[in-house]
């Protein structure tokens, strides 16, 4: 079963940046296309950003597009996320996400795996 592990959230001055990691465990991070969802208190899960096993091709929510990137490092079995511009609203918990079974250099937006979560408190 694979284990998803976040960290790097906090605390974080609006206008800043904040980066994000996904450390994956038990399985090879490469076999995952992987993704990134946030949820604020109150509002529904939200999708952040995918991007497909060799990390060749990554996929946006139009409302962060341009302020937030994916990126992997298969050797390190870790997905990342930074998210830059950072404002109040970003507040939420960022959640890493694994779905296998897919071949190829594709993206999606549905998981079948998840981890606990990060907290990301943007201070005006």
């Amino acid at each position: 079963q694979v284990q998803l592990v976040e960290s790097g959230g906090g605390l974080v001055q609006a206008g800043g940046s904040a980066r994000l990691s996904c450390v994956v465990s038990k399985r090879t991070v490469s076999m995952y296309v992987m993704g990134w969802f946030r949820q604020a208190p109150g509002k529904e899960r939200e999708f952040v950003a995918g991007i497909s096993r060799g990390g060749g091709r990554t996929d946006y929510a139009d409302s962060m597009k341009g302020r937030v990137a994916i990126s992997r490092d298969n050797a390190k079995n870790t997905v990342y996320l930074e998210v830059n511009s950072l404002k109040p609203e970003d507040t939420a918990v960022y959640y890493c996400a694994a779905q296998p079974g897919l071949i190829g250099e594709v993206t999606v937006r549905s998981y079948t795996y998840w981890g606990q979560g990060t907290q990301v408190t943007v201070s005006s």
